[in-house]
């Protein structure tokens, strides 16, 4: 079993001592706390796997604490200890919320001490374990989630398919926005695995600092600010399935170690000598050229085979052009829906005009465009003034690219290039509707440079000219 969190609340020191000793021997974490007060301190300062608490104690009783704990985190498991051996006693415990009841003293009971902490522990394990499953199964994603009947679409279905019900490990690739989650979430759901969970994470939005603790988890201690122990991602990943998006921003020192867990199925939480082992089945994700990278000697060569053992490559949108109006339809349907408008469909005009786009934003791009139509338009038909400007020139590419030309006398070189640079950036940021990340990675730009050439050029976050000056206080970023 693994290390666990327990508060053990009593007044009197001897039973605390007591109980402290026995949780410690069986490989527990232990906090103490006096009374009440001091136990909901502990409650809200670190994450905890079970509570044993006195019913009589100064100030707030033992029953009334369970309660209050309850409603903090109804999960949590609060076994409450008595020194009244009766049924009334008992009784009362366990409507006030309790899992169960000891009754003092201890002595020649450790052993039911033992498996009752035991049971409580793994009773909040599967508690949470399943509250994660509901909440997985009401969204879950199955080959009828992936929109598109395009000949590209169905290769790479065809593919999940066959590799679905093996555990063999696979990387997913394509542009960002390409819905490289949404295959990685069919895979598993329609593996044998499909009753575990799921558990993803981005590899690219935590810090390095915090990656290793993400993944593998931490013992107390391990470094400042590690008050409890945690479990990491592989851990809570046991016997389902894990995906790493972004796994090209994963700094070398990460990789040596996700190749130990590919090799071994086993890996140490951070600061642990203690070897653990899991049986995950590991799905990989980038929008990056991973062949590139190891050129670069940024990626580790070994990690990338052992990565790349089932490649899936998840065509862009510009490439699956057919798939268009039944992504439309499908936003269409969802939006009103859950946005509560009255939207009757779009026109054939403005459906041809999304049609020709290059959509370098992909189906996030896409679906991002129609969540806006949608709120704006509110009912009736979306039509081709409904568009955003980029969308409603018809040639606004190839207008931004055009090259001007030479004059006898010359040309402002620099003034040419700023115009094309403004340009490119408000497109940027109309398909994004505004969103600085996303438009930096379609620019190719660092986050910081897009935002010094938003203030430098008077531009908000929707491409409009703003006034020289800024209110103070008032922050571009």
């Amino acid at each position: 079993m693994r290390r666990s969190n327990v508060l053990v609340v009593d007044d009197e020191e001897l039973y605390r001592r007591a109980l402290e000793r026995i949780l410690v021997r069986c490989g527990h974490a232990v906090t103490t706390a006096r009374d009440a007060s001091e136990a909901m301190t502990a409650v809200s300062a670190e994450p905890l796997d079970l509570v044993l608490c006195d019913v009589r104690m100064p100030g707030i009783s033992g029953l009334e604490l369970v309660r209050q704990i309850r409603e903090i985190d109804p999960d949590l498991p609060c076994i409450v200890m008595t020194g009244y051996d009766s049924v009334e006693h008992s009784v009362e415990a366990l409507r006030s919320g309790a899992f169960w009841y000891l009754h003092k003293p201890f002595e020649g009971s450790l052993d039911v001490v033992r498996r009752l902490v035991e049971q409580a522990i793994e009773h909040r394990r599967l508690r949470t374990e399943n509250r994660l499953l509901q909440s997985q199964l009401r969204s879950r994603y199955r080959f009828d989630n992936i929109v598109g009947q395009s000949a590209a679409l169905r290769g790479v279905l065809e593919l999940v398919d066959k590799v679905a019900d093996s555990d063999s490990t696979v990387l997913v690739t394509g542009e960002s926005g390409t819905g490289k989650e949404l295959i990685a979430r069919a895979i598993h759901y329609n593996s044998r695995r499909a009753d575990r969970l799921l558990v993803s994470l981005n590899c690219g939005a935590i810090p390095e600092e915090l990656l290793e603790s993400e993944l593998f988890g931490h013992v107390k201690g391990a470094f400042t600010n590690a008050v409890a122990q945690r479990e990491g991602r592989f851990a809570a990943a046991d016997g389902g399935t894990i995906f790493l998006d972004e796994i090209g921003d994963m700094s070398p020192n990460l990789q040596v170690k996700l190749l130990r867990v590919l090799q071994d199925r086993s890996f140490e939480p951070v600061g642990s000598s203690k070897t653990q082992r899991v049986d995950v089945r590991v799905i990989a994700a980038t929008n990056q050229n991973l062949e590139d990278a190891i050129r670069r000697g940024v990626f580790r060569e070994d990690l990338y085979y052992r990565l790349n053992v089932i490649p899936i490559e998840v065509p862009p949108l510009r490439r699956r052009k057919d798939d268009i109006p039944l992504l439309v339809q499908h936003f269409l349907d969802r939006l009103t829906a859950e946005k509560g408008r009255a939207i009757e469909g779009i026109t054939e005009a403005a459906l041809a005009r999304l049609a020709d786009h290059d959509w370098p934003g992909n189906v996030r791009e896409l679906e991002n465009l129609m969540e806006r139509l949608v709120v704006l338009r509110r009912e009736g038909m979306i039509d081709l003034g409904d568009l955003p400007p980029a969308f409603r020139r018809r040639d606004a590419s190839s207008d931004a690219a055009s090259v001007p030309t030479m004059g006898a006398d010359g040309i402002d070189f620099n003034a040419v290039v700023d115009r094309l640079e403004t340009q490119l950036i408000v497109q940027a940021l109309e398909q994004t509707g505004g969103n600085k990340n996303r438009a930096a990675q379609l620019l190719g730009l660092n986050r910081t440079t897009l935002i010094e050439k938003i203030k430098k050029k008077g531009l908000d976050a929707a491409g409009r000219s703003e006034p020289a000056a800024v209110p103070p206080g008032v922050s571009i970023s």
